[in-house]
C-alpha cells in the first residue's frame, strides 16, 4: 500500500513526503514531477503556453499513474482534487490518503520564502498568489480534500520531522 499526501501548495507535501518515504523505506513520487517529466516543461510553462485545463488533464493522467504504484509516498499537486475523475480514482484507491492542513497565513509565508515559487508555480487566479488567492482557493479545495482523505494532520505549527513522525503512525 502507498501513502498519498494531499493539500494546498506550500503545505509540505514534498518536503514531508520525501522524509516520510525515507522513514518508511519507500520511494517518493510527486505528481507535479510526473507532469514535468512527460512534457519537459515547468508547471508555469504549461499554464502559460497551454492553459490550466491542459495542465489539469495532464495532472489526472499523473494521478492515474501514481495510483498504480505500491509502497510509495505520493505527493499530489494541490489542485489534483479539482477533477471529478481524480477524486473518484482517489476514493476508490486502497492507499492511505492524508490531508496536510495548513493555515492560509502560514501557507503564504512558506510560499514567499521558497525561491522556486515564482519560477515554477503559476498564479492560479488574478489575485497574484497573495493571501486572498490562498483563502479563495482553500475555500473551494478544502471540502474536496476532505472528500478523498482517510486522515488529516494540521501542519501549521509543527516542524517537518514531527509531521513525519505523526504521519508514520497513520501509515
Amino acid at each position: 500500500m502507498s501513502t498519498i499526501l494531499l493539500g494546498y501548495r506550500g503545505a509540505g507535501k514534498t518536503t514531508i513526503g520525501k522524509r516520510l518515504a525515507d522513514r518508511l523505506w519507500q520511494k517518493f513520487v510527486d505528481t507535479d514531477d510526473l507532469v514535468v517529466k512527460v512534457t519537459g516543461k515547468t508547471i508555469r510553462q504549461i499554464f502559460e503556453e497551454h492553459g490550466e485545463s491542459t495542465f489539469r488533464e495532464l495532472e489526472v493522467e499523473a494521478v492515474k499513474k501514481a495510483l498504480t504504484l505500491d509502497e510509495h509516498v505520493i505527493a499530489l499537486g494541490g489542485g489534483a482534487v479539482l477533477s471529478d475523475v481524480a477524486r473518484n480514482l482517489l476514493r476508490g484507491s486502497t492507499h492511505k490518503r492524508l490531508y496536510l492542513k495548513c493555515d492560509p497565513q502560514e501557507l503564504l509565508r512558506r510560499l514567499q520564502s521558497d525561491p522556486n515559487t515564482a519560477k515554477n508555480r503559476p498564479d492560479l487566479t488574478d489575485l497574484n498568489g497573495g493571501i486572498e488567492e490562498i483563502e479563495l482557493l482553500l475555500n473551494d479545495r478544502e471540502p474536496l480534500y476532505r472528500q478523498v482523505m482517510t486522515a488529516e494532520l494540521d501542519v501549521t505549527n509543527i516542524p517537518p520531522e514531527e509531521a513525519v513522525g505523526r504521519l508514520a503512525r497513520l501509515c
